[in-house]
């Protein structure tokens, strides 16, 4: 494995190498195309003569940081720098500087400029502005690329890779380099679909929403309304999970597994202990009956403050309450053997229908009366 991806390096340096030599030409991209096949990147398009050669500006779903690379090789065209410094970098990897534009405005202005020259290449645009996988659903486009022309063609963007995913999210571009050098192949389907002209008086989000229909139906994926900012706000929120000593599962946390209470506190860390003693001070705003150890504990192994709350409002904490507010709650311990022993006792809290004081015949009388009596603790709990 080590010695192929140090050959393909090899190529790979080579192929950066012509692409910089030759002038751009048809035999520049056969060159290419041939070399990133000895590499294990495979191109492939449905229909050549469906491409529009009037046509300025495309249209594509965005897989992989290299997609402006990939159909680069089947005809000339131009992908802005919209992220990162200017620099060797940005060209080398076969973006198009255009400066400093300090806004969208500037920048649409720059390529509406731009798109007025025949003379230049025409524009390939990602206006999902964020790599996904390609197999669940568009994320939403952007109105931007859709205010430059009022015509477009979509190109329909699939990438197949055997045994490793073919994008994955927060990963830079260094390591989908690596990773596609090191795997047996990758293979890129490119299908161009039929031009699509802005409407009569057609805004540029109802254009831009328009042709996102159009690429997802084409993709069979879902159109969504997600934004790139969505994508960036949830991956922040993922890697501050992981960092957490107890984060979230797929599971409910309430539901997981809990520690042995033996355990809890060993090993724990000044910025844990103040972490969990803000915690433990919110639950027991809520719950002033409930002694703080026994919030401790609980916020130790859940985590959580609401999922705590809910433990102990519905019994799955045992404790004796505090003096102070004992008058008005039973201890859940007491209402916990009583649902374990099949008697509904009474249940002494403010509410506006009073709870059952016999045990009903009917199951869905006993279920409703569960239900009072939870909703009257939740109750209690908010005021």
């Amino acid at each position: 494995g080590l010695c192929l991806l140090i050959l393909r390096l090899f190529i790979g340096v080579h192929v950066f190498l012509v692409s910089c030599i030759l002038p751009d030409s048809v035999v520049r991209r056969f060159i290419v195309r041939v070399m990133c096949s000895v590499l294990g990147l495979f191109v492939q398009q449905s229909d050549p003569r469906l491409r529009d050669v009037n046509v300025q500006v495309y249209i594509a779903n965005h897989v992989t940081h290299f997609d402006h690379n990939v159909i680069n090789l089947l005809t000339s065209c131009n992908t802005p720098a919209l992220n990162g410094a200017p620099g060797f970098i940005c060209w080398s990897r076969g973006f198009m500087e255009l400066g400093a534009t300090g806004s969208r405005a500037e920048l649409v202005d720059s390529l509406k400029a731009y798109s007025s020259h025949r003379g230049n290449l025409p524009l390939l645009l990602f206006p999902e502005e964020a790599a996904t996988n390609g197999r669940a659903g568009l994320l939403r486009f952007s109105s931007w690329p859709f205010s430059i022309l009022d015509v477009v063609q979509p190109v329909a963007l699939q990438v197949q890779r055997p045994l490793i995913t073919v994008s994955v999210a927060d990963s830079s571009w260094i390591t989908e380099l690596l990773w596609t050098f090191f795997v047996p192949f990758t293979v890129y389907q490119v299908r161009w679909m039929p031009s699509v002209p802005r409407r009569a008086e057609e805004l540029s989000e109802d254009f831009a929403l328009r042709v996102q229909e159009l690429l997802a139906m084409e993709l069979g994926v879902v159109s969504t309304r997600l934004t790139a900012a969505d994508k960036a706000e949830h991956m922040k929120r993922l890697r501050h999970t992981s960092l957490l000593p107890f984060a979230p599962g797929s599971q409910p946390l309430a539901a997981r597994p809990r520690m042995p209470s033996s355990l809890t506190g060993v090993g724990s860390f000044a910025p844990e202990d103040v972490r969990i003693t803000a915690m433990a001070q919110r639950v027991k705003e809520v719950l002033p009956h409930v002694p703080l150890e026994v919030i401790r504990t609980d916020l130790a192994q859940t985590n959580c403050v609401d999922t705590t709350i809910a433990n102990l409002l519905e019994g799955r904490v045992p404790f004796f309450p505090e003096s102070e507010a004992g008058a008005d709650l039973p201890a859940p311990s007491t209402s916990q053997a009583a649902a374990a022993a099949g008697i509904q006792g009474s249940v002494a809290v403010p509410s506006s229908k009073p709870a059952t004081k016999q045990f009903a015949k009917s199951p869905v009388e006993r279920h409703l009366s569960l239900q009072e009596r939870k909703r009257a603790l939740y109750d209690y709990a908010r005021r």
